[in-house]
């Protein structure tokens, strides 16, 4: 991919004095820059998990096992809501 950019004069000259001082190529410099700036930052958009994890278990039941025993909680619930 080809890229170009404008830059103002000044920032340009300390650039490239300081490029030609360590004899680096204008295209490798940004080419790391590029690479460093997108390791730093987050990704564009959030997981599911980042924009949910503050509410995760925050209601939770104490109870480990409803996934695996839903139905057979929800069955007494509703023995005990209807007994007379």
């Amino acid at each position: 991919m080809t890229i170009t950019i404008r830059l103002p004069a000044k920032l340009e000259a300390a650039l490239r004095a300081r490029l030609d001082r360590r004899r680096v190529p204008v295209s490798a410099y940004i080419r790391e820059a590029i690479a460093e700036k997108l390791e730093r930052e987050p990704h564009a958009s959030p997981t599911p998990y980042e924009l949910g994890k503050d509410l995760f278990g925050k209601h939770g039941s104490g109870r480990s096992d409803l996934s695996a025993n839903r139905k057979a909680i929800m069955d007494e619930m509703f023995r005990a809501k209807y007994r007379r």
